[in-house]
């Protein structure tokens, strides 16, 4: 046990920071139609949780064929990449920094999406997933069920390694201070970890090692694209739902966090599902993972500060991200800190739509702590 608790400093990616609070990503669905383009109330949005050790940013995909949601932006057009440039020069401003989340849903997507084309994926395996579209006739949003993907040729395969390159060099353009590749939640660099989403007979397919060698050229392509310190990856090691139920799963990421480790990456970012009956995180994959990956490791799952402070002083995790609380509260450091009131989130507002339950969630004002002391001294 150490005396490291949630507001202690630290050094992420090259940077030091007052606390160990980081803004997770979370889907919003806000960019501008059509192309998928970041806008001003994206950056107003972002610019409001500078105070985050880091911001990473909602997924954004690497290329039309990565796409699997409505709205949700991208980085591989140069409008996207002047739409983030507004984010990332607003976030520095206020001495924030961010990085981008890199993104291919593969099979999680709709043939809407790719005119009238299959997802791909690393198998053509059907599964039970489902993702938020909205219905051009309408203008509403729905989640709708994805078809049983079409595969992806091998050379397809190192096609994405490419986009997955291309993307990072984007958002070097665009002003990131680093990406975060998104390798969890049943998206494409998780369908090929698994063998309950990867049956392929190639070099991509069959062995621990061969279902590794996609997130592997992954990550070598752009850490030799834009450095190792400013390449991450989030992982889900417990994941099962969207067919992600793998009997192999935790030795392979123990496996990946091996090659993690040599590769000096930034971080590794570990999604802790966050329902009531989801899988729970064993002791025994905490301890595995950190005598395999010394480096800053990024925890995400409902943690509060109680929690939050015992997974950091046990080792386990180095920072703490925070999604739902960060939306509601803006200045969610500040208000961990002081103890402050969060606010509700708004669950009915998390995708699509305007300002409201997106920017128009307010910082802890300083008449309200006037009030507060006025109230105690009253009493």
């Amino acid at each position: 046990m150490s005396h490291v608790d949630l507001f202690s400093a630290a050094t992420l990616a090259g940077r030091h920071v007052e606390h160990r609070v980081v803004m997770a990503p979370m889907t919003r669905a806000r960019s501008t139609q059509p192309g998928d383009v970041p806008n001003r109330t994206n950056a107003i949005y972002y610019a409001q949780r500078a105070s985050a050790a880091l911001i990473v940013t909602e997924a954004s995909q690497i290329s039309p064929q990565g796409k699997g949601y409505s709205f949700t932006p991208g980085i591989h057009s140069d409008e996207q990449i002047a739409g983030w440039r507004l984010v990332t020069d607003a976030v520095h401003e206020k001495g924030g920094r961010i990085f981008v989340q890199l993104w291919h849903v593969g099979r999680m997507s709709h043939p809407d999406f790719h005119g009238g084309e299959l997802p791909v994926a690393p198998s053509a395996v059907e599964f039970d997933g489902q993702i938020w579209k909205v219905d051009p006739a309408t203008g509403q949003g729905a989640m709708v069920d994805s078809p049983t993907p079409r595969a992806l040729a091998t050379e397809e395969v190192r096609e994405v390694v490419q986009d997955f390159r291309r993307a990072a060099r984007n958002a070097m353009e665009a002003g990131f201070d680093g990406v975060e590749i998104h390798g969890a939640n049943g998206y494409l660099i998780d369908q090929f970890l698994r063998t309950t989403s990867n049956l392929r007979t190639d070099e991509y397919g069959g062995s621990r090692e061969n279902r590794l060698r996609f997130l592997k050229e992954v990550v070598d392509a752009i850490a030799d694209e834009i450095g190792a310190e400013r390449t991450a990856i989030r992982l889900a090691p417990f994941l099962t739902a969207r067919g992600m139920a793998c009997p192999d799963i935790l030795p392979t990421i123990l496996d990946a966090a091996t090659f993690l480790q040599a590769r000096g990456i930034a971080y590794i970012h570990l999604v802790e599902a966050d329902w009531d009956d989801a899988p729970q995180f064993t002791e025994t994959f905490r301890r595995e993972l950190r005598e395999r990956f010394s480096r800053p490791i990024i925890v995400a799952g409902n943690y509060d500060v109680e929690s939050a402070n015992r997974v950091l002083s046990n080792g386990y995790a180095d920072f703490v991200a925070f999604g739902r609380k960060f939306v509601a509260n803006p200045d969610l450091p500040r208000r961990l800190a002081l103890d402050l009131p969060l606010a509700d989130f708004d669950a009915s507002t998390l995708f699509g739509g305007d300002a409201r339950g997106y920017s128009d969630y307010s910082a802890w004002a300083e008449d309200e702590d006037e009030d507060e002391d006025e109230a105690v001294s009253a009493g």
